[in-house]
């Protein structure tokens, strides 16, 4: 294996790729969006760029992602592999005071968006000597992202910019925000096809699981969809809700939307307070729905809680005492007190992860599902496999979940082997440093191309991986999935176009031209 030489990066410490050093050169050479597949070295890159830059320009970089537990895996790759260039670490943890020494200490900091514009804003560092601002997760950088702040506050200083990721999405627009608001002027994609690319991919098998519904949650699927349905048509009948349009989640909340403007504009008639309550209805029984169809017994029984304690509370929700009172509602909850079946899903998770870690030891898996309480689920049956050491990986919410320091514990614990299996929420998504993942299970699909290509790149980092898509049949589960294949094939059409549209911008940019750090080592020009 050859490696990559320079004068800061400690040696035998980067191999040598072709393409990550095709990307370096151009990110030195313009502000660039880079987009490369999970697992493929987007951190490796990054430290091409940060060390030229430093060698060549001296000064400060600074590289921003957005959780603690990915600054922390930068710090460590950063420490690792870079010579006379001090790290500083910087989140919210840090004492205001002593974030402000680190910052001048420092040739390079690694921090959370939030903490250096709340910073900035502050008055307690300065951006006047960094040469290099890094965007991890560049996708994030919309709307009134802290990354939209910082780079508001970068601009004036016309100097080299990067964003990093794995998944910009597929909408033309939102990308075009991303580079716009982060001045990035190119685009540069590699995907697992390209021949630069290729000999460094390992096999990903990707199968889809298909499981049929037991006669139980067929017929509490049923019971549901027939009070969804009532909701829907009593809106349709006020004309409230567009009947060629699906009655999405999206169209719902803008039925909601629409009804509260009415009623802030002065309209204060019966029809209003009637679309209210029926919208709020019918949101939580679509909800409702598409637990009983993609999550299970125990997912519904919690909602089914939390709506009685809605309906029977001192502040009772008009929505939830019309649900609980309704025939069917009561037919669900004889149908819950009798049953005793989970979501087939769950015993197919168990034979998936049983079969690997008992045929081949040391392997490890990881479980995504979208809600807490599946997770919470989930892991509590695989506790019961034998040889599986099973940890959970969940976001902080209040006083529930894991704080993030707690995460980060979850994270080494799976990397040394002291847990084999991780049953994870969204949490686990983004730039898990996980490098042998052997299998990556998705409890249900997402219908986001972004969300599907983080979770599909935790695994075939190091060697062939697995990824298990669950869904079951005759639910919103088939729909998610095409939604995320159609998705993802256009966004990569989109990213072509979009970049030859910035391209054609930077021309007539001038501070787009005058980047350029010239010869990059190992690069022939």
């Amino acid at each position: 294996m050859a490696f990559w030489n320079h004068p800061l990066v400690e040696e035998g410490k980067v191999e040598e790729r072709s393409y990550q050093i095709a990307l370096a050169n151009a990110c030195l050479n313009e502000s660039t969006l880079v987009v490369l597949p999970t697992g493929m070295g987007k951190t490796i890159v990054a430290l091409m760029v940060i060390a030229e830059v430093l060698q060549r320009q001296g000064g400060k970089v600074l590289l921003m992602a957005p959780t603690k537990p990915l600054v922390d895996q930068h710090r460590r790759t950063l420490e690792t592999c870079l010579k006379d260039s001090p790290v500083s670490l910087l989140d919210g943890s840090v004492d205001p005071v002593k974030r402000s020494a680190l910052w001048d200490a420092a040739r390079v900091i690694v921090s959370t968006p939030q903490c250096v514009a709340n910073d900035l804003e502050n008055g307690r560092v300065s951006l006047d000597e960094v040469n290099l601002v890094i965007y991890d997760e560049a996708h994030r950088g919309v709307g009134s992202y802290a990354y939209v702040k910082v780079a508001e506050a970068y601009r004036t200083l016309n100097r080299l910019s990067m964003g990093i990721t794995a998944s910009p999405g597929s909408d033309a627009s939102r990308i075009q925000e991303v580079c716009e608001n982060m001045d990035l002027f190119r685009i540069e994609v590699r995907t697992e096809r390209d021949p630069d690319v290729l000999p460094y991919v390992h096999d990903i098998s990707v199968k889809v699981v298909e499981v049929d519904m037991p006669e139980d949650l067929c017929l509490l699927i049923s019971l549901l969809r027939k009070m969804l349905e009532r909701c829907l048509e009593e809106l349709t009948s006020l004309r409230l809700m567009d009947p060629h349009r699906p009655p999405s989640v999206k169209h719902l909340l803008q039925v909601g939307r629409s009804l509260q403007s009415r009623l802030a504009a002065g309209e204060k008639s019966p029809v209003i307070f009637r679309g209210l309550s029926l919208q709020a209805m019918a949101v939580k029984l679509n909800h409702a729905v598409g637990l009983a169809e993609t999550q299970g017994t125990s997912s519904l029984r919690q909602f089914f809680d939390k709506l009685e304690k809605d309906a029977t509370g001192k502040k009772s929700s008009r929505a939830a005492v019309e649900i609980v009172a309704q025939e069917e509602y009561r037919k669900c909850l004889d149908v819950l007190d009798r049953t005793r079946v989970e979501h087939p899903k769950i015993s197919r998770v168990m034979s998936l992860t049983s079969c690997l870690i008992n045929s081949r030891p040391g392997s490890k898996v990881l479980v995504f599902a979208h809600y807490r309480d599946t997770c919470e689920l989930v892991a509590q049956w695989l506790e019961k496999i034998e040889g599986a050491k099973v940890g959970l990986l969940v976001g902080q919410s209040g006083e529930h979940g894991l704080k993030q320091k707690e995460q980060i514990e979850v994270l080494n614990r799976f990397r040394d082997g002291s847990y084999n299996v991780v049953v994870a929420t969204s949490v686990g998504e983004e730039g898990l440093d996980v490098v042998s993942t052997d299998m990556v299970i998705f409890y249900e699909p997402v219908p986001s191309e972004i969300r599907t290509i983080q979770r599909r790149g935790r695994t075939g980092r190091s060697d062939a991986g697995e990824v298990y898509v669950l869904i079951a049949k005759g639910t919103r589960d088939v729909a998610y999935q095409s939604s995320s294949d159609s998705k993802e094939e256009l966004m990569k059409k989109r990213l072509l176009n979009l970049n030859h549209s910035l391209r054609n911008r930077a021309i007539h940019t001038r501070e787009a031209n005058q980047r350029s750090l010239l010869d990059f080592p190992g690069v022939k020009r």
